[in-house]
C-alpha cells in the first residue's frame, strides 16, 4: 500500500478522495489551511467523513509556507502526492486575480519542488476544464488547450500545468494531470450550480440562471475520485487527462430534470457573466484507453443523490 499525500484534503473532491485511500487501505496524510473561500465550518464537517472511515495525520497548514511544507514532505516521504490544494471559482477571479497566482501558481510550484526534493515517485495535480477556453458545442481532446482562456483562474490552471511539467521534467517523478468538467455530489462546492440550486429550491427560493443556451459535461464525484485512482498505478511520462462525463448538459436539460424533484420551481434569468465559457464537453477516450475510466453515474441518479444527501445536511 501507498503513502498517500492530499493537499486541499478537506475540501470536496479531497475529502471524498480521502476516504476512498483509507478504504482501499493507504497511509494518509492531509495538507489543508481551511481557506475561507467557503465556510470552514463545512470543511471541517468533510474533514470529519474521512476522520469517520480511519486515521490519518492532518495538517493545518498554507502551502505558501514552502519551508513548513517540505518539513512535512521530508517527515512523511510519500510516494504519491495528488495536489488539489487551489483557489477555486471563475467569478471571484476577475476580482482577485492576484490571489489565483499565489494559491494556483506558486502553491503548485512549492508542492513540486517539496515534492521533488522528498523523492516522491507520483504527483497528480487538479487542473480544470477552463484551461479549454471557448471552444463550444465540440468533444474537447486533451492538446485542444492552446492557452486561449477566458478567466484569471483558467490562467491560473493552465500556468500551473506548465509547471508540473517543468519540475517532473526536473526531478524525474510521474506527473498526472487531470481536468475536471464540472463536479458534483454530496459536499459538493456551495457556490457551484447544482448545489445552489438545490439548496434554494429546498428553501423554495427562486434560482438563479445566468445565460440560457449554456451546456455543461456534468461529472459525479464518485466518477471523479474512481478516474483518480486508476491513475495512481499510471507509470512513465506526464500526461493530461481530462476527467468527465462525456456528455454536454444543456441548461434546459438541467432544468428540467430539476423540475421533476422541485415542480413548484421559479426561475430568473440573468445574462451570461464575464468569464464563464458557452459550453463543456470532455472527450474521455484518453482515460478510457490508458486509465479504464468509465463513468457510471447519470446525471438523473447523480441529481437524486445529491438531493437526497441536501436534505439531511443543507438544512
Amino acid at each position: 500500500m501507498a503513502k498517500v499525500c492530499i493537499t486541499g484534503g478537506a475540501g470536496f473532491i479531497g475529502s471524498h478522495l480521502g476516504k476512498k485511500m483509507l478504504e482501499l487501505g493507504h497511509e494518509l496524510v492531509v495538507i489543508d489551511n481551511f481557506q475561507p473561500y467557503y465556510s470552514t465550518y463545512r470543511k471541517q464537517r468533510q474533514l470529519q467523513q474521512i476522520k469517520d472511515v480511519g486515521f490519518f495525520h492532518f495538517y493545518d497548514v498554507d502551502i505558501l509556507q514552502a519551508d513548513v511544507l517540505k518539513q512535512i514532505f521530508l517527515h512523511h516521504r510519500p510516494n504519491v502526492v495528488f495536489h488539489l490544494a487551489a483557489l477555486p471559482g471563475v467569478q471571484p477571479s476577475l476580482t482577485e486575480p492576484l490571489a489565483y497566482i499565489d494559491y494556483d501558481v506558486k502553491a503548485t510550484v512549492n508542492v513540486l519542488q517539496a515534492a521533488g526534493e522528498a523523492e516522491v515517485e507520483h504527483v497528480l495535480f487538479a487542473s480544470s476544464s477552463s484551461v479549454y477556453g471557448d471552444q463550444a458545442f465540440q468533444p474537447l481532446k486533451e492538446d485542444m488547450a492552446n492557452g486561449q482562456v477566458v478567466s484569471p483562474y483558467a490562467a491560473a490552471k493552465y500556468s500551473a500545468e506548465s509547471f508540473c511539467h517543468a519540475y517532473a521534467h526536473i526531478y524525474g517523478y510521474t506527473m498526472t494531470i487531470f481536468r475536471y468538467f464540472t463536479v458534483y455530489g454530496p459536499w459538493g462546492r456551495p457556490d457551484m450550480a447544482i448545489s445552489k440550486f438545490i439548496r434554494q429550491l429546498l428553501r423554495d427560493e427562486p434560482i438563479t440562471v445566468y445565460g440560457e443556451h449554456t451546456a455543461r459535461d456534468y461529472t459525479f464525484i464518485d466518477d471523479i475520485v474512481d478516474g483518480m485512482i486508476r491513475a495512481l498505478d499510471r507509470k512513465g511520462a506526464s500526461d493530461v487527462f481530462n476527467l468527465g462525463a462525456g456528455q454536454p448538459v444543456t441548461m434546459k436539460q438541467l432544468l428540467a430534470e430539476f423540475q421533476a424533484h422541485f415542480p413548484h420551481m421559479r426561475i430568473h434569468y440573468e445574462p451570461s457573466r464575464l468569464g464563464d465559457v458557452v459550453a463543456t464537453w470532455a472527450d474521455i477516450t484518453k482515460a478510457k484507453e490508458q486509465l479504464g475510466y468509465e463513468p457510471r453515474v447519470s446525471l438523473r441518479e447523480g441529481l437524486a443523490k445529491t438531493i437526497e444527501w441536501a436534505k439531511q445536511y443543507e438544512k
